[in-house]
């Protein structure tokens, strides 16, 4: 048995088998369909939801509610564990802040336990790959405390290469202003989005069609990857596995000893970045956004 327990969000799109084999706690964010009843993340089947937003319907999120982190980090605390909490961007989501608020009172009512918390400032398998690496270094024999340190230490460097079919999904959903997008709006250009030092998103750039745009996330990928430090590189999609089966088979070419996770982006990360989105995630060189 761990000492200590790792929590995050379902905005880590972590594939459920990874979830299961390390043992960690996924609070879930809601997502509303057509102003229907909001329902969990892990609820819906992503396939359904991308057939349905293709079909035209609307799809809304809203963030982990503090009951919810209430009654399951008061749970782990009352069976005599620790908890370490790596949350979604609190530029994309008022969920960090809300898990950071109960964290504070709970902190009060357990006085004997720890409790700690970083904002990843990454989002869908960005931050997933944080958790990962932190659920690796817990597997290692690090310390709670050993472990936050030096997740700490790359965060900043995890770098998420993102192109959408549609920039429509993350203007509509605040993610992204309309003048950031103007750049994806020339006729038959697909943009590059990434994620900067602050959590947020904001447009890197654009290219012609689409096989380029996933062969540009690979080039950006190629030219500042920190591979012999983190091998392992994951992959999210939203409903396009070829797309995202034909980066990963490019990034194995390059490097032999690579480790890709492909992942759906569940339907609270795809209501913002809608069907065809890939991003890629891996340890940089430099920070974030740069």
């Amino acid at each position: 048995m761990f000492e200590y327990e790792i929590f995050t969000d379902s905005s880590s799109d972590l594939p459920r088998e990874l979830v299961a084999q390390y043992g960690l706690h996924v609070m879930q964010l809601e997502v509303i369909i057509d102003d229907k009843p909001p329902v969990l993340d892990n609820e819906m089947d992503s396939k359904e939801f991308y057939r349905l937003l293709r079909n035209g319907s609307n799809a809304k999120t809203s963030a982990v509610t503090p009951g919810f982190f209430e009654t399951e980090m008061r749970k782990t605390l009352s069976e005599g564990k620790d908890i370490l909490y790596l949350g979604f961007s609190s530029g994309l989501s008022a969920t960090y802040n809300n898990g950071v608020m109960v964290i504070k009172e709970l902190e009060q009512e357990f006085p004997e336990r720890k409790i700690l918390y970083t904002d990843t400032l990454c989002g869908s398998m960005g931050q997933g790959l944080v958790v990962y690496y932190a659920a690796k270094l817990r597997e290692s024999g690090c310390s709670m405390e050993e472990t936050l340190e030096k997740v700490e230490n790359v965060k900043q460097r995890i770098h998420h290469q993102i192109t959408v079919d549609d920039l429509f999904f993350l203007v509509k959903g605040g993610r992204l202003t309309a003048t950031s997008a103007v750049v994806g709006s020339v006729l038959k250009f697909k943009p590059i989005i990434n994620i900067d030092a602050e959590g947020k998103l904001f447009s890197a750039g654009k290219v012609r069609g689409r096989k380029t745009s996933i062969k540009e996330l690979f080039e950006r990928m190629k030219s500042n990857v920190a591979m012999d430090e983190m091998n392992y590189v994951f992959i999210s999609h939203g409903d396009c596995l070829e797309d995202a089966e034909s980066l990963a088979a490019m990034i194995q070419k390059e490097w032999s000893n690579a480790e890709v996770t492909i992942g759906d982006i569940g339907p609270v990360i795809g209501a913002h970045t809608g069907p065809g989105a890939v991003v890629l995630l891996y340890l940089g060189k430099t920070i974030k956004g740069t």
